[in-house]
């Protein structure tokens, strides 16, 4: 695939990793987020812990089923060689109607074909009413 973005990282190629992944997750496309991760990826997702993509895909699947409406905004915090550091927030409900906005950090290591064999992911939700909403699909 010669349009991965393959590390050393530049500001520019963070930034545009950060994007597309960014907008693979709003697709909530399985097997186009997946395909971003090594076949041997590491994960650290709160509490969860996973080995290799198909458990991402599996992983995924739990979240959107659960993570009704979701939507994603990354933000690049910093990056160094195969390494990129993210912030972020989305905004999601669940089956009740509740809304909530999860923040968190990841931690991103790349390979030398520019899939990320690592991802370390820290979250914290907070419930929210819907007007609080700021994490919005653009028309």
């Amino acid at each position: 695939m010669s349009n991965i973005i393959k590390p050393p990282f530049t500001l520019e190629t963070a930034r545009q990793k950060v994007q597309l992944a960014e907008d693979a997750w709003n697709s909530k496309d399985t097997d186009r987020v997946a395909l971003a991760y090594s076949e041997d990826t590491e994960w650290r997702n709160r509490s969860e812990f996973l080995h290799g993509r198909e458990e991402v895909r599996q992983f995924l699947r739990r979240k959107w089923a659960k993570e009704i409406g979701y939507r994603l905004k990354k933000e690049l915090w910093a990056f160094m060689d195969n390494r990129i550091a993210v912030r972020f927030e989305y905004e999601w409900h669940d089956d009740s109607g509740q809304w909530f906005r999860s923040y968190g950090n990841e931690n991103w290591e790349f390979d030398e074909q520019g899939l990320m064999r690592k991802r370390f992911a820290s979250i914290n939700d907070l419930p929210i009413r819907e007007e609080e909403r700021r994490v919005k699909l653009e028309d």
